[in-house]
């Protein structure tokens, strides 16, 4: 099947369901991807292209835990792309198998700070799970000819009558819950109590009587944004930086009140990968290439995995991004850090009540 074909084939069946997405994904040899929609952009990984003189296959979605059910369900990719929160649970489900990052290049370069964080990249036994590819925040985001800065300077401009119709928020549980944690003051969430996860869903039940649209992806939220539909979102660093190029008039409060979330996201190896093994490896090289750094902080506003990629970015535009010291970027901010299994679950549902209005 050539490669345009497979790429059709993939997206129908991530459409159709997990099986049919296993027969096909495994009716070829191509490299599988399960992405973020947009992480297919060939110039964050230019070198593999260049080896093998085609694309990856990309397979997408729309949030880690629909990822995880469908992988559960039986649809094979080679490597994926879940964030910190979500690491831990797919590989104690089984999911993932250790990365030999001997076969990685640049793996020493990998930003210290990140790849420090408990049980996130490397276990007590030494093995590596997770190699960071992207960090960013989710932080409140407006409209400067519809909102002032001075009602931007608390998130919980979110539950602002005034703004009834006109407020975005991910339809992504996490997301939801780190604004929500932020709110009640909240900075470690893994050590939530029942009365604050009441508290929080029900700043979440507030924020939705204002709810315009919950976006999926860049796509949705760039248009709500340029199209006037919307003056407030709980958004990420993308599309601030796309739209404001686009002269949308959008700005981003990092330094809101109660503060903002921080996320780190990368690659896993799954343990059933269907495919090419090397291929598997030269994709992880070419994503954690040092020349992806500049690309990634310009175009998309996200920090770049390779600490060294990072180092050789012009300083102005680092304090620009906000990723001139990570200490400080991390400072007031809810790093979004795995949780319980059953706070999770619990999370996932009431979110799923609050949408539908209950």
């Amino acid at each position: 099947m050539g490669s345009t074909l497979r790429r059709l084939a993939i997206a129908a069946a991530c459409t159709i369901g997990a099986g049919a997405a296993l027969a096909l994904a495994e009716g070829g040899g191509d490299l599988v991807v399960f992405d973020w929609s947009g992480y297919e952009d060939p110039l964050l990984h230019p070198t593999y292209a260049v080896k093998y003189g085609a694309e990856p296959t990309f397979a997408f979605f729309g949030g880690e835990d629909e990822a995880f059910q469908k992988m559960r369900a039986g649809f094979k990719a080679d490597i994926a792309h879940p964030c910190s929160q979500s690491v831990v649970k797919w590989r104690e489900a089984g999911m993932l198998q250790p990365l030999d990052t001997s076969r990685i290049a640049g793996w020493k370069d990998l930003n210290p700070g990140i790849m420090a964080m408990k049980d996130l990249a490397t276990t007590a036994d030494g093995k590596a799970w997770f190699m960071p590819f992207d960090w960013g925040n989710t932080s409140l985001l407006y409209r400067t000819d519809n909102v002032t800065p001075e009602q931007a300077q608390s998130l919980r401009v979110f539950a602002d009558p005034k703004f009834k119709g006109r407020v975005t928020i991910g339809d992504n549980v996490d997301d939801a819950y780190a604004l929500a944690s932020l709110v009640i003051d909240l900075k470690d969430w893994t050590r939530m109590t029942d009365a604050q996860f009441t508290e929080a869903s029900d700043f979440l039940r507030q924020v939705h009587k204002n709810i315009r649209l919950y976006w999926t992806d860049s796509t949705d939220i760039d248009q709500a944004f340029s199209g006037n539909e919307v003056d407030l979102a709980w958004g990420w660093n993308e599309t601030f930086v796309t739209l404001k190029g686009q002269g949308v008039p959008i700005a981003m409060n990092r330094n809101t009140k109660e503060g903002l979330s921080t996320w780190v996201c990368g690659y896993v190896l799954m343990k059933d990968a269907p495919g090419n093994l090397d291929q598997a490896y030269d994709f992880l090289n070419a994503v954690n290439a040092p020349d992806v750094s500049g690309y990634m902080v310009t175009t998309f506003g996200y920090g770049h995995g390779n600490g060294a990629g990072m180092a050789a970015i012009d300083p102005k535009l680092l304090v620009e991004r906000g990723f001139d010291d990570l200490d400080k970027f991390l400072d007031k901010t809810l790093f979004q850090q795995p949780v319980a299994p059953e706070l999770k679950q619990r999370m996932i549902e009431e979110f799923e009540k609050i949408k539908a209005g209950y």
